[in-house]
Protein backbone atom coordinates (compact mmCIF):
# COMPACT_ATOMS: atom_id res chain seq x y z
CA UNK A 1 0.00 0.00 0.00
CA UNK A 2 1.05 3.82 -0.95
CA UNK A 3 1.55 6.02 1.88
CA UNK A 4 0.58 8.83 -0.36
CA UNK A 5 -2.51 7.66 -0.71
CA UNK A 6 -5.99 8.55 1.30
CA UNK A 7 -7.99 6.29 2.48
CA UNK A 8 -11.53 6.26 4.48
CA UNK A 9 -12.77 3.70 6.71
CA UNK A 10 -16.99 4.61 7.49
CA UNK A 11 -19.00 2.90 9.61
CA UNK A 12 -21.49 4.00 12.61
CA UNK A 13 -19.51 3.42 15.59
CA UNK A 14 -22.44 3.50 17.76
CA UNK A 15 -20.24 2.72 19.67
CA UNK A 16 -17.11 1.89 18.34
CA UNK A 17 -15.14 -0.74 19.49
CA UNK A 18 -12.24 -3.19 19.61
CA UNK A 19 -12.77 -4.51 16.17
CA UNK A 20 -13.41 -0.90 14.85
CA UNK A 21 -10.31 -0.13 16.73
CA UNK A 22 -8.37 -3.20 15.07
CA UNK A 23 -8.98 -1.73 11.50
CA UNK A 24 -8.98 1.40 11.98
CA UNK A 25 -5.11 1.16 13.59
CA UNK A 26 -4.26 -1.35 11.07
CA UNK A 27 -5.33 0.60 8.05
CA UNK A 28 -3.28 3.56 9.54
CA UNK A 29 -0.35 1.59 9.23
CA UNK A 30 -1.11 1.38 5.73
CA UNK A 31 -2.17 4.51 4.43
CA UNK A 32 -0.21 8.04 4.44
CA UNK A 33 -3.48 9.61 5.53
CA UNK A 34 -7.19 7.56 7.27
CA UNK A 35 -10.65 9.39 7.62
CA UNK A 36 -12.73 7.83 9.76
CA UNK A 37 -16.33 8.71 8.39
CA UNK A 38 -19.08 8.94 11.04
CA UNK A 39 -21.73 8.13 8.83
CA UNK A 40 -25.15 9.12 8.85
CA UNK A 41 -27.36 5.84 8.39
CA UNK A 42 -31.09 6.35 8.08
CA UNK A 43 -31.82 2.83 8.54
CA UNK A 44 -30.01 2.39 12.16
CA UNK A 45 -31.38 4.00 15.22
CA UNK A 46 -28.62 5.18 17.04
CA UNK A 47 -27.88 5.74 20.58
CA UNK A 48 -25.09 8.42 20.49
CA UNK A 49 -25.36 11.38 18.18
CA UNK A 50 -22.75 11.42 15.52
CA UNK A 51 -20.84 14.14 17.27
CA UNK A 52 -20.66 11.98 20.18
CA UNK A 53 -19.57 9.21 18.02
CA UNK A 54 -16.59 10.82 16.71
CA UNK A 55 -15.42 12.20 19.95
CA UNK A 56 -15.61 8.80 21.41
CA UNK A 57 -13.66 7.71 18.48
CA UNK A 58 -10.62 10.29 19.10
CA UNK A 59 -10.45 9.71 22.63
CA UNK A 60 -9.53 6.10 21.75
CA UNK A 61 -6.83 6.83 19.23
CA UNK A 62 -5.10 9.64 20.25
CA UNK A 63 -1.84 8.08 19.20
CA UNK A 64 -2.88 7.42 15.65
CA UNK A 65 -1.19 10.99 13.90
CA UNK A 66 -2.37 9.81 10.61
CA UNK A 67 -6.15 9.55 11.18
CA UNK A 68 -8.49 12.33 11.33
CA UNK A 69 -12.65 11.47 12.47
CA UNK A 70 -15.41 13.52 10.33
CA UNK A 71 -19.12 13.02 10.68
CA UNK A 72 -20.22 12.78 6.81
CA UNK A 73 -24.33 12.32 6.08
CA UNK A 74 -23.84 12.19 2.08
CA UNK A 75 -23.28 9.47 -0.09
CA UNK A 76 -19.65 8.17 0.80
CA UNK A 77 -18.65 8.00 -3.21
CA UNK A 78 -18.83 11.83 -2.58
CA UNK A 79 -16.79 12.60 0.10
CA UNK A 80 -14.23 10.13 -0.91
CA UNK A 81 -14.16 12.76 -4.75
CA UNK A 82 -14.62 15.88 -2.28
CA UNK A 83 -11.30 14.73 0.19
CA UNK A 84 -9.41 12.92 -2.61
CA UNK A 85 -9.61 9.66 -1.36
CA UNK A 86 -8.90 7.05 -3.66
CA UNK A 87 -9.36 3.65 -1.22
CA UNK A 88 -12.18 3.18 1.34
CA UNK A 89 -11.50 0.17 4.38
CA UNK A 90 -14.36 -1.89 5.24
CA UNK A 91 -13.81 -4.33 8.16
CA UNK A 92 -15.43 -8.09 7.54
CA UNK A 93 -16.60 -10.65 10.58
CA UNK A 94 -18.10 -12.93 8.68
CA UNK A 95 -19.74 -13.91 4.97
CA UNK A 96 -22.46 -12.52 6.34
CA UNK A 97 -20.48 -9.20 6.29
CA UNK A 98 -19.45 -9.77 3.24
CA UNK A 99 -22.68 -9.45 0.83
CA UNK A 100 -23.80 -6.55 1.87
CA UNK A 101 -20.20 -5.21 2.44
CA UNK A 102 -19.75 -6.36 -1.51
CA UNK A 103 -22.70 -4.76 -2.87
CA UNK A 104 -21.81 -1.42 -1.47
CA UNK A 105 -18.13 -1.57 -3.07
CA UNK A 106 -19.96 -2.16 -6.40
CA UNK A 107 -21.82 0.51 -5.75
CA UNK A 108 -19.25 3.27 -4.50
CA UNK A 109 -17.69 2.00 -7.85
CA UNK A 110 -20.03 2.86 -10.03
CA UNK A 111 -20.60 6.18 -8.17
CA UNK A 112 -16.97 7.25 -8.16
CA UNK A 113 -14.73 5.18 -10.35
CA UNK A 114 -12.07 6.89 -8.66
CA UNK A 115 -12.16 4.74 -5.82
CA UNK A 116 -11.25 0.94 -4.67
CA UNK A 117 -12.66 -0.91 -2.00
CA UNK A 118 -10.62 -3.16 0.35
CA UNK A 119 -11.61 -5.36 2.95
CA UNK A 120 -10.05 -6.28 6.00
CA UNK A 121 -10.65 -9.42 7.80
CA UNK A 122 -11.39 -8.81 11.86
CA UNK A 123 -8.86 -10.77 14.05
CA UNK A 124 -10.60 -13.95 14.83
CA UNK A 125 -11.24 -12.26 18.92
CA UNK A 126 -13.35 -9.30 17.42
CA UNK A 127 -15.20 -12.12 15.17
CA UNK A 128 -18.26 -11.98 17.55
CA UNK A 129 -18.01 -8.86 18.39
CA UNK A 130 -20.65 -6.11 17.26
CA UNK A 131 -21.65 -2.17 18.69
CA UNK A 132 -25.40 -4.06 18.99
CA UNK A 133 -24.10 -6.43 21.30
CA UNK A 134 -22.25 -4.10 23.40
CA UNK A 135 -25.14 -1.94 24.02
CA UNK A 136 -27.33 -5.25 24.96
CA UNK A 137 -25.09 -6.41 27.40
CA UNK A 138 -24.22 -2.95 29.22
CA UNK A 139 -28.34 -2.92 28.71
CA UNK A 140 -28.38 -5.73 31.28
CA UNK A 141 -25.72 -4.97 33.80
CA UNK A 142 -22.43 -7.02 32.38
CA UNK A 143 -19.11 -6.17 31.59
CA UNK A 144 -18.10 -4.79 28.55
CA UNK A 145 -14.39 -4.26 29.68
CA UNK A 146 -13.37 -6.78 27.14
CA UNK A 147 -15.00 -5.16 24.20
CA UNK A 148 -14.51 -1.04 24.01
CA UNK A 149 -11.58 0.47 25.58
CA UNK A 150 -11.93 2.03 29.23
CA UNK A 151 -11.35 5.45 28.25
CA UNK A 152 -15.21 4.99 26.60
CA UNK A 153 -16.88 2.53 28.58
CA UNK A 154 -18.30 4.84 31.22
CA UNK A 155 -20.03 6.57 28.36
CA UNK A 156 -21.09 4.10 27.19
CA UNK A 157 -22.91 2.45 30.30
CA UNK A 158 -24.29 5.76 31.38
CA UNK A 159 -26.26 6.44 27.98
CA UNK A 160 -27.62 2.86 27.99
CA UNK A 161 -28.78 2.92 31.55
CA UNK A 162 -30.86 5.88 30.48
Amino acid sequence: MSKEIIAICPGSFDPVTYGHLDIITRASGMFGKVIVVVAGNTSKNCSFLPEERVEMIKKCIPDLKNVEVVHYSGLLADYAAEVGATAIIKGLRAMSDFEYEFQMALTNKKLNPNVETLFLTTKAENMYLSSSMVKQIALMGGDISSFVPEVIKQDIIDRIKK
